[in-house]
């Protein structure tokens, strides 16, 4: 079982919460054995990450699906407790993660605005620029717009 949590306490706490849920199994009947953090292969590269959740809201229990782009899947998990923050007023207990999967094909981004960032040969404009100039004193203002 793979828990996403800011810390070992909260991580074996999320556990027996999920296997209790999966299992008919108490604290007093098992042991927790080993508590790791997996780390990234490659924690520079940047990836598309697919998010499967449900959470329960003010009204009901929904499922998601959400996608991030992001170094590492635990960046890419903080990112998305803070937007479900944002935008739903979720809290941090009433998520659950389904499921975190690496999107390595561009074919299997779904969202427009992951998309927009795969087109090749992107570039962003800097319309609102300064000019460096030699001079220290110069008799009109610098045009920063192109």
């Amino acid at each position: 079982m793979r828990i996403f949590a800011p810390n070992t306490v909260v991580a074996k706490s999320r556990f027996w919460y999920f296997l209790t849920k999966l299992r008919r199994i108490k604290k007093a009947n098992g042991e927790i054995v080993s508590v790791n953090q997996i780390h990234e292969k490659r924690p520079t590269k940047v990836k598309n990450f697919g998010i499967w959740i449900r959470y329960d809201s003010r009204s009901g229990t929904h499922n998601m699906y959400k996608e991030y782009r992001d170094l590492t899947r635990a960046d890419a998990v903080d990112s998305l407790y803070q937007d479900m923050a944002a935008r739903h007023r979720s809290r941090f207990r009433s998520i659950h993660i389904l499921k975190v999967v690496e999107l390595e094909k561009t074919e299997d981004v779904k969202r427009p605005y992951i998309k927009q960032i795969l087109t090749p040969g992107l570039k962003f404009p800097l319309p609102h620029r300064v000019q460096k100039s030699s001079a220290l004193f110069v008799s009109q203002r610098p045009s920063t717009f192109y």
